[in-house]
């Protein structure tokens, strides 16, 4: 699911985007309410209106930014006081606002408030905070009116199985749509995200989505839907194109190498995406260097399409019963056999 923060995935229409493969896009309830406001999106018709985007959407509810803004937040029973990014202002929220912030966005799938921890917090604040995040999810699901849109529960708990445990019985007890597994990807080890994220989801309802909130890039994602996942996140894929580094079976191409700017072949010959088809690697690599918006544009069409084909292969290799094997071997390609 690419990431459209503010609105957008960031250098691309919603046309390109769907002819990438993304199947949900993301937005983000903290950005978004405070500019330009949930309010005014949900006039425009929600976020589908307003960004132009028809395809299923996704919301999260702030919870990121408990972790990403700790410097400057209040935490509390009652929700989390955050100082704006913006203009330094105070706000704050609770799961009954974000919930109601999410209603008037009008993502398809919205999330509750939770607290993520960071990683190498003690056993004993992940305990509190899992239970926290616990009470706020039966208020966000309590304060959830809107019956065309899912609202998805949190797993939290840490690297911790028995605090995971814990967490898997009071979330599943409330009896969410769908469940995410949180508090990854934030500087624990690749060894413990997985081993993490293998009895976690192996947990969670199997007939519900597993959404892991936060990997992105295309070892991790094949990984994790090893282990069961059916959903993730990340701005990686377009973050790196607006550094100029492109994804491709053989492993992820600096177009900022000096190698790349006589070379007048195709980023990557196996993909069939505009920036490919279309245009050399010379050309693109010049793009970069010149810090020219074509540039980010294209090589962010096609991580995006990359993406979107990878997640295509990875259900056709489910349905066929050979997505061990086949994920394997793509690894190995990607990593150069590493």
């Amino acid at each position: 699911m690419p990431v459209g923060t503010k609105g957008t995935v960031k250098g691309l229409t919603p046309a390109e985007v769907r002819g990438a493969g993304a199947g949900v896009v993301l937005g983000n309830t903290y950005h978004l309410y405070l500019r330009p406001g949930t309010e005014l999106v949900r006039d425009a018709g929600g976020l589908h209106g307003f960004t132009g985007w028809k395809g299923p959407m996704l919301t999260d509810s702030g919870g990121y930014q408990v972790f990403s803004l700790s410097d400057t937040r209040r935490l509390s029973e009652e929700g989390v006081e955050f100082a704006s990014v913006y203009d330094g202002s105070r706000h704050v929220f609770t799961p009954e606002l974000t919930t109601r912030a999410q209603e008037d966005l009008g993502a398809d799938i919205a999330m509750v408030l939770d607290e993520c921890p960071p990683a190498d917090a003690s056993r004993e604040y992940h305990a509190a905070s899992l239970q926290r995040t616990a009470r706020w999810a039966e208020r966000s699901r309590e304060a959830h009116t809107r019956r065309d849109q899912a609202m998805f529960g949190i797993v939290q708990g840490g690297l911790f199985p028995d605090l995971r445990r814990e967490s898997l019985r009071l979330t599943t007890e409330l009896d969410f749509p769908g469940y995410a597994v949180g508090g990854l990807s934030i500087g624990e080890s690749r060894a413990e995200m997985l081993e993490v994220v293998s009895y976690t989801a192996a947990a969670l309802p199997a007939e519900k989505p597993r959404y892991f909130m936060g990997i992105g890039d295309p070892v991790g994602v094949l990984q994790v839907i090893g282990l069961g996942v059916d959903m993730f996140d990340c701005v990686l894929p377009t973050r790196l194109a607006r550094h100029g580094a492109a994804l491709t079976p053989g492993g992820r191409l600096n177009l900022k190498n000096a190698r790349h700017r006589r070379d007048l072949g195709p980023l990557d010959p196996e993909c069939r995406c505009e920036a490919c088809a279309g245009y050399s690697r010379a050309y693109l690599a010049h793009l970069v260097r010149e810090d020219e918006l074509l540039g980010h544009r294209l090589v962010t069409l096609h991580n995006v399409h990359f993406m979107g084909e990878l997640c295509r292969r990875a259900r056709e290799e489910i349905r066929a019963g050979s997505f061990q094997e086949w994920s394997e071997a793509w690894v190995s390609r990607y990593t150069g056999g590493r």
